[in-house]
């Protein structure tokens, strides 16, 4: 049964490749498109040749005496047909070409994926050739029931087994398969399957030699495996099969010029390629069965009886489906066959030597599936492909799985390696850095900590893309996280595909207008409205400026990776040590400059003295200093104010000058102070409100 199969399937090459390219490489739609191609340039050259063609001459050409005239002559009077040719010729070309080339566009881009993804066509063509093998072979019974065979009554076994016995034994066949007819008194056909051979009824009113000879005739097909052989090639073809049998179905089924003409216009691509592809490739083995069988008759002695039946018939085998319909057209010619038959048995040609037929010469001789020597190179090529396969799934699972570029991505962060964490990115979420020698700065600096003790949890891909659960340390404490990854389209070596993550940095707002900002010590230049900062996982130490009036305290931020903003850094400054009383100092000194001042209205003071009278002479003596209160406005400015309850006291004396002379005055009064602090030189300055 395994040699059978063997035999069958792999014996007729030239059928099966030539159902490959045209079922699998889409043979019908290049045709189309070629044609159709073919048509649309082929008038676009006709009408644009006849007036263009002479243009395309050099001008010396064109100039040349007799010469350029005679070529643009030539070319004004037969442009319009070379203009057709060039079109048709390009059309066809350009239109086939591009259904042949759409499907391996991915290989131009890697050249691996051209034989992947022919080995998975092939290998989808033999499964699919294998198993439609499988079903017509098993289902055979019920199929042939179906189509209208039946078993044999008993007068008819009586006339039939007994002839076909004889015949298996004369040709060496141990066993024989069973024998159907079908009710067609008119014609007498025979045909043989995987497991059984189908007659008519009509062979009933034969004579004995010419049933043995057509019983011998299909014996050989049937030992042959010319079913099977047949339906493999199907197998392979099968989408252009079935769509094949659509026109066949309505040809037969309504045999008229109309109708074959609408089929024809509508079915065109697949019957020309069924007609001038496939079968001429599977007609080779078809006509070498017929003549194999037409040998095995002559070798079971019932030579005469096949030329009787060749001689009155030009075939006894017909088609029950437009497949069979056009491999039985493939038979060679009876006279062919006559001639043939005449080598074989040359009684009635004088001084020919016949070649003498043999059961070995047909059926091959008895034996294991394969030779040692076929048996050892296959298994040598299985180890070969199983090593390889082997070799190639490890290095992709320990090298380029996403688990990989997980740890890859981790492991440059905690060398502090910036740009080697961006290579682990897509491009789309690598575009979204930004300055990225800003961030391999801030990375790099000594402040960055990165995340530790990363823990890859679990992987779940579906399809190009995956989902990786990991847990890390980040400041001080343990992290869950989700990464996205993405499968690169480019194949390392053209064979291994790495990933990539899919999440780009995330961004943390810092405010503008501040000067020495700094980033793990590095500094920051913002607008004044502010930016945006993007950054890898992992903490950073966001600063401000310190002065000898304010001093930003530093804060931590933590990036976890998925995160879609870290939120806003909002640095907000705090006096500084001793801020206070040299801001107090600094209040009291002005203070005192004002009081030092013997006019009744010192400039830029918080008091002055006023009764209606000319002052004489005044002198100011502060009995209380206000206590103040200090409000930062940001790292180098502070607002000065009095509270309510804190105000100063201040002793104003001195004469007036009135109606009566000179009179002596003192006045208590008090008074608040507002102002600004500013830092400059490095030194707190008082500036009072109004100045």
């Amino acid at each position: 049964m395994l040699v059978w199969l063997r035999a069958g399937v792999v014996r007729d090459w030239r059928g099966v490749l030539g159902a490959f390219l045209a079922t699998w490489f889409y043979v019908p739609a290049a045709l189309f498109l070629g044609v159709g191609g073919a048509i649309v340039f082929g008038v676009a050259g006709i009408i644009n040749g006849g007036g263009n063609l002479g243009e395309v001459l050099p001008e010396p050409v064109r100039d040349a005496p007799l010469v350029g005239s005679l070529l643009d002559a030539f070319l004004d009077r037969s442009g319009g047909v070379l203009g057709s040719f060039v079109g048709v010729a390009f059309g066809f070309l350009a239109g086939s070409l591009l259904v042949l080339a759409l499907p391996w566009r991915e290989a131009f881009d890697e050249p691996a994926n051209l034989f992947t993804g022919l080995a998975g066509m092939v290998g989808a063509a033999a499964l699919i050739g294998v198993l439609y093998t499988l079903y017509r072979v098993m289902w055979e019974p019920r199929l042939l029931a179906i189509s209208g065979a039946r078993r044999l009554s008993r007068r008819e076994a009586e006339r039939l087994q007994p002839v076909l016995y004889d015949c298996a034994h004369a040709l060496g066949l141990p066993t024989v398969p069973r024998l159907l007819i079908e009710d067609d008194p008119v014609l007498t056909n025979a045909r043989a399957y995987a497991r059984h051979v189908v007659v008519t009824t009509g062979l009933l009113d034969e004579p004995d030699e010419n049933i043995a000879a057509l019983l011998s005739h299909e014996l050989v097909h049937w030992r042959t495996g010319d079913e099977v052989t047949s339906a493999f090639v199907r197998g392979v073809a099968l989408p252009l099969v079935l769509v094949h049998a659509v026109p066949t179905w309505l040809m037969r089924t309504y045999p008229h010029p109309a109708t074959n003409f609408v089929v024809f216009v509508f079915f065109w691509p697949v019957l020309l390629t069924m007609k001038y592809v496939v079968l001429p490739l599977h007609s080779r083995d078809v006509r070498a069965a017929e003549y194999r069988a037409d040998a095995g008759a002559v070798l079971a002695g019932h030579a005469q009886g096949l030329r009787d039946m060749l001689e009155r018939r030009k075939s006894f085998e017909t088609g029950r489906s437009g497949w069979d319909e056009a491999v039985c057209a493939t038979h060679p010619a009876s006279e062919l066959r006559l001639d043939r038959l005449e080598t074989l048995t040359p009684a009635a040609a004088d001084g020919v030597v016949a070649a003498p037929v043999t059961a070995e010469g047909l059926f091959g001789r008895p034996g294991a599936v394969a030779s040692p020597r076929a048996m050892l190179v296959a298994g040598a090529l299985a180890l070969a492909c199983a090593f390889g396969g082997i070799l190639l799934g490890v290095t992709q699972w320990a090298l380029f799985r996403p688990a990989q570029a997980v740890d890859g991505y981790f492991s440059a962060l905690a060398d502090h390696d910036a740009r080697a964490a961006l290579e682990l990115l897509t491009p789309d979420a690598r575009s979204a850095a930004g300055d990225v020698d800003r961030l391999a700065a801030l990375v790099e600096a000594k402040g960055y900590r990165p995340p530790d003790d990363v823990e890859v949890l679990s992987v779940d891909r579906d399809g190009d893309e995956a989902t990786a659960k990991v847990e890390f340390t980040l400041a001080g404490q343990r992290v869950p996280a989700e990464l996205s990854l993405r499968r690169e389209e480019s194949a390392t070596l053209g064979l291994f595909h790495g990933w990539r993550l899919a999440g780009g940095p995330v961004t943390v707002g810092v405010p503008g207008g501040q000067a020495g900002l700094t980033v793990n010590g590095v500094p920051v230049e913002t607008p004044p409205e502010g930016d945006t900062l993007a950054l890898l996982p992992g903490v950073y130490t966001v600063g401000g400026q310190s002065t000898v009036l304010a001093e930003t305290p530093a804060q931590a931020v933590a990036v976890v990776p998925g995160m879609d903003s870290a939120g806003q850094v909002r640095l907000e400054p705090v006096l500084a040590p001793g801020a206070r009383e040299a801001a107090e100092a600094e209040v009291r000194r002005h203070l005192d400059a004002c009081a030092a001042q013997k006019v009744a209205a010192p400039a830029g003071c918080p008091f002055r003295y006023y009764n209606g009278s000319a002052v004489k002479k005044i002198a100011w003596k502060i009995t209380e200093y206000p206590r103040i209160a200090v409000e930062l406005t940001g790292p180098a400015t502070a607002r000065v104010s009095t509270p309510y309850d804190a105000q100063g006291a201040v002793l104003a004396t001195g004469t007036t000058d009135g109606y009566f002379g000179a009179t002596p005055f003192s006045d208590d009064d008090s008074f608040g102070v507002e102002g600004v602090l500013s830092v400059v030189d490095g030194r707190i300055t008082f500036l009072p409100s109004g100045e």
